[in-house]
């Protein structure tokens, strides 16, 4: 190459480059089709088929699978105070202990009152052959009772004033239990009200509370105003907000579920202290909440959640119905024996309507052994259709 003159390629300086060769269209390999396909089978299995044992099922879908809280550590329990300790070691010992056995056991029939019983005659018909099978116990709030039967003569406990809504009514209602249960052949407690009749004849009554495995304490969740509305915080830590239970106070107890009533103390002081009417601008009941919300926390499998006394709150008016005479026939007393669900409406503005079938050791029969609330001129009535509607 000579200087100054311009570059030039010549053809023996150029490098011959091969031309552009042709190429087939791309082909993906074998292998990830097969992979792709094998991922798809799986994870449709999966999803039809969830894991049930590992968190891995929350990967591909939850249906089916366990709550998250399944797969977390225990929440830690909280530390009991001393005197929950205490509680909670005396009530597992009694819920623990074997029931007494009596080769004569008895019902003990525990009539709250303000005085006189005006269906004592009633009552007097349907104990009539019956004796050395039931115990009676009066606790009468006002007036000392006339009585016009003889199984009520020198029945009469020694009672304290009952004012409605505040602990008093339950503490009536630990009297009487007390009195009770100085007699060991009493096997099972009935709360009963001075407007109470029995719906049917006393062999019935007898055999299903003698042969049951609960006690039947009405028991619901509410989270109206009328339920969870109730509840103070003071009650805090032994009784949260979530525990918190309502229903009615005609209860029927076990022997061993009255023993435990009178053990307590500790849940018996906080309703006493944090639940009466006009406390923080609450109306707080104490008997309406004290003795759901107790077994609730400390034997729920051991209540019925119903009470086998029937009141009628269909009026959603602050007492029941209460039934005059021209109201008792026997198509309303047998109405009222057909029943077999058990039925609570909420206070809240939903209205929710919680029903569940009456079920006795396992078997869904009527739920009411009793009813209330009849007016004392009902009594020749219920006299008259006595016999018939008790031979069920």
């Amino acid at each position: 190459m000579k200087t100054g003159q311009p570059w030039r390629v010549g053809m023996g300086d150029m490098q011959i480059l091969p031309g552009a060769r042709h190429r087939p269209p791309m082909k993906r390999p074998m292998w990830i089709i097969v992979l792709i396909s094998l991922v798809t089978v799986f994870l449709i299995c999966a999803y039809m088929y969830p894991p049930q044992s590992s968190a891995a099922c929350y990967i591909f879908s939850s249906r089916n699978c366990p709550e998250i809280s399944y797969w977390l550590p225990p929440a830690p329990a909280r530390e009991y105070t001393d005197e929950e300790l205490a509680s909670h070691v005396v009530i597992k010992d009694i819920l623990n202990r074997p029931p007494i056995q009596s080769h004569n056991s008895k019902l003990a029939f525990m009539f709250l009152t303000r005085g006189s019983l005006p269906f004592e005659k009633l009552w007097d018909k349907f104990f009539h052959g019956h004796e050395g099978k039931f115990s009676i116990y009066v606790h009468s709030s006002k007036d000392k009772p006339v009585h016009v039967s003889h199984y009520f003569s020198n029945r009469d406990i020694r009672s304290d004033q009952v004012i409605w809504g505040k602990i008093s009514m339950v503490d009536a209602e630990r009297r009487l239990l007390a009195n009770a249960l100085q007699d060991l052949d009493n096997q099972h407690f009935l709360l009963l009200s001075d407007s109470c009749v029995p719906l049917h004849n006393f062999d019935y009554i007898y055999d299903y509370l003698m042969h049951t495995n609960v006690s039947y304490v009405d028991c619901f969740q509410d989270p109206g105003p009328h339920g969870n509305g109730r509840y103070s915080e003071h009650m805090l830590p032994e009784i949260e907000k979530k525990d918190f239970r309502k229903g009615a106070q005609w209860f029927s107890l076990k022997r061993q579920h009255a023993v435990i009533v009178m053990a307590d103390y500790l849940y018996y002081s906080k309703f006493r202290d944090y639940c009466k009417p006009g406390l923080e601008g609450r109306n707080c009941i104490a008997d309406e909440h004290y003795l759901p919300t107790f077994f609730h926390m400390i034997d729920p499998a051991g209540i019925a959640n119903w009470s086998v006394t029937h009141v009628d709150w269909s009026e959603r008016k602050w007492h029941p119905k209460s039934y005059k005479a021209q109201d008792i026939t026997e198509e309303l007393l047998r109405n009222i024996t057909s029943i077999d669900v058990s039925v609570h409406v909420t206070s809240d503005e939903k209205k929710e309507v919680q029903k569940w079938a009456c079920l006795w050791n396992g078997v869904q029969r009527p739920c009411y052994l009793f009813a209330r609330k009849f007016y004392p001129e009902a009594l020749d009535n219920l006299l008259h259709i006595f016999s018939n509607y008790t031979a069920i």
